[in-house]
């Protein structure tokens, strides 16, 4: 797995045009300790580093959505996907109804957006 992140990350930093030693300084790291990391020969990394890699490569582009309406918007679906099945395995007739008239508002909305 680390491997994989360091090949990611050198991957990366090329595409932004920084050199290793560049990267390195604004890690506040070695240039060794990259280059070991970049080639897969280090077992560890600290969180820390995995913190200060995120915020400048974007390496876990789910982690930097923190808006809080993303969430909520995103909490609210899931939850109703959840009471949508357990209904589902209970009524699905009553299930399908609901999903269906979900299904026709979004048309609705969908074709009064197209000009």
């Amino acid at each position: 797995m680390i491997q994989n992140l360091g090949q990611t990350i050198r991957n990366l930093r090329k595409q932004k045009n920084i050199t290793l030693n560049e990267f390195a300084d604004r890690l506040d790291i070695s240039a060794g300790y990259l280059s070991n990391l970049e080639t897969g020969k280090t077992d560890t990394i600290s969180l820390q580093l995995l913190v200060k890699l995120n915020k400048e490569l974007d390496l876990f582009p789910s982690l930097n959505q923190t808006s809080f309406p993303y969430h909520e918007l995103h909490f609210r679906l899931d939850r109703m996907c959840q009471l949508l099945k357990s209904l589902h395995d209970t009524d699905p007739k009553l299930a399908n109804y609901f999903i269906s008239h979900i299904e026709e508002g979004l048309e609705l909305f969908k074709q009064k957006q197209i000009p």
